[in-house]
């Protein structure tokens, strides 16, 4: 009897052994993480008469650390507006800043301008630089949210400042979710993108240096 008791417990401790890895694997495996980014770029329209500038030279743009990441922030303005939150499963496919300047120069390509990095064209281009404050998704109640995208432009012509501006978009969510948040910032973008470029085409042209 005590042999077989002997058996008895190390089977036991044999299953409880084997019971205690595959609870461990289950809860290691993450599910898995919807990516989005700003979608196709629409085709521009045949009525737009919109001069960009002939070419410009874009800075790589800078953002606080909090949005220096992939992670897709949202607030629940009704419960606390001072408590950025981000989604679990959902993630953008690449830091938003990059997103918007992925987004921005393919735009200004589109409309004719060549378009040069801030390292290629410095010495010969006027300067765009852009400092991103807000790339967030505003819940007004648990149905209705709306993303808001929020930025200042400076142009430089080498050491000479030649214009600021700040630009601010917001767009309705069609869902109260990180799906409808995702479409909503990219329709606040190419909102803020176009204003963006109405702004570049009304300044001076630099004196060449």
């Amino acid at each position: 009897m005590n042999g077989l008791h002997k058996i008895g417990y190390r089977a036991q401790i044999g299953l409880l052994a084997v019971l205690s890895v595959l609870i461990s694997g289950c809860a290691t495996r993450s599910a898995p993480v919807n990516l989005y980014d700003f979608g196709p770029l629409d085709a521009v329209s045949a009525n737009n008469t919109v001069t960009a500038p002939a070419a410009l030279s874009i800075a790589a743009i800078q953002v606080p650390a909090a949005l220096n990441n992939q992670s897709m922030l949202y607030r629940l303005d009704y419960v606390n507006d001072m408590q950025p939150r981000s989604y679990a499963g959902s993630r953008w496919s690449m830091p938003p800043a990059q997103l918007l300047e992925q987004r921005l120069k393919a735009r200004l390509a589109q409309a004719g301008t060549v378009v040069l990095s801030g390292s290629e064209g410095a010495n010969t281009l006027p300067v765009l630089r852009i400092e991103v404050d807000e790339v967030m998704q505003h819940f007004s109640s648990a149905q209705q949210s709306r993303a808001q995208l929020g930025l200042r432009a400076t142009l430089f012509n080498g050491r000479t400042l030649l214009a600021q501006k700040s630009f601010q978009q917001h767009a309705p969510a069609a869902s109260a979710d990180a799906a409808g948040g995702a479409r909503a910032m990219a329709n606040a973008s190419d909102a803020l993108i176009d204003e963006l470029i109405v702004w570049l085409a009304g300044l001076p042209p630099p004196q060449k240096k």
